[in-house]
């Protein structure tokens, strides 16, 4: 019996059908320039600058004494609408409990008054609060943080949305994780970052395919950012396929009318 031959020629879809899953599979990974199963270990990572206080910001402000009620007076923080998620489960606009800082940078405190806080870190805030709280408390506890550090996730993601986070020590890897990940048709290498640097914008590309991401200034997140994940080809085209098929059953469904139709 002679057995069945393969033309060398047979092989060529089977390899090129395999070559091309492997580079999508690839596009989708992240740090894909590192080899698998090894320690890798950067030489410098990046730098994180802590963020400075603006306009427009909500602080959360929490002086505490010996006595908790002798500083009730001054705790007593403002509502204010602010838009953004909480969570990944909970988008859209909420109310945020805390001190607006005006548009001349100050926050306005009961029995304190008016603080400049606007170009100051939390942690300079905290001080310079401490100090004119210790002239009406004894020995006072005083805690500032940001009750409205939001980031922007759009494009490619499961839950594009405007993120509130309660630290200010952001990655671009914490908001991808709070919009769920990048979809597998995401542009993982052209990532772009829009940055507000006074009156003007910031936009910057990086590449997520690229471990030296982690040493870049851009690595870690500021108040306000947007990060927005461009969709590739692979959506188009997934776009196309699923209107064809649209396209085919509606001309399947009035093939079928028309012959019904012409033997009645």
């Amino acid at each position: 019996m002679k057995r069945p031959t393969f033309s060398r020629w047979g092989f060529f879809p089977l390899v090129l059908l395999l070559l091309i899953s492997s580079c999508s599979v690839k596009k989708i990974v992240y740090f894909n320039d590192l080899p698998a199963d090894t320690t890798h270990i950067l030489k410098q990572a990046a730098a994180f600058t802590e963020p400075v206080i603006q306009s427009d910001d909500i602080l959360s402000i929490t002086i505490q004494t010996l006595d908790p009620s002798t500083a009730a007076v001054a705790n007593q923080a403002v509502a204010v609408q602010a838009v953004g998620a909480s969570s990944a489960t909970n988008v859209g606009s909420q109310v945020v409990s805390g001190f607006l800082v005006d548009k001349d940078g100050y926050v306005h405190m009961a029995l304190i008054g008016k603080v400049e806080v606007k170009g100051l870190t939390t942690y300079q805030a905290r001080e310079r609060i401490t100090l004119l709280a210790s002239q009406y408390y004894k020995n006072p506890t005083v805690q500032v943080r940001f009750a409205n550090f939001k980031v922007t996730v759009l494009g490619e993601v499961t839950r594009p949305a405007t993120y509130t986070v309660p630290n200010e020590k952001v990655t671009v890897f914490d908001a991808l994780g709070l919009a769920g990940d990048m979809t597998i048709y995401g542009k993982r290498e052209n990532v772009l970052l829009i940055r507000e640097k006074g009156e003007k914008k910031e936009l910057v590309r990086l590449n997520l395919n690229d471990s030296e991401l982690l040493q870049s200034p851009y690595f870690y997140l500021r108040q306000n950012d947007v990060i927005y994940i461009e969709p590739g080809k692979a959506k188009a085209a997934a776009n196309n396929a699923a209107r064809t098929q649209t396209y085919a059953i509606i001309g399947s469904i009035l093939s079928v009318l028309i012959i019904a139709v012409s033997r009645l």
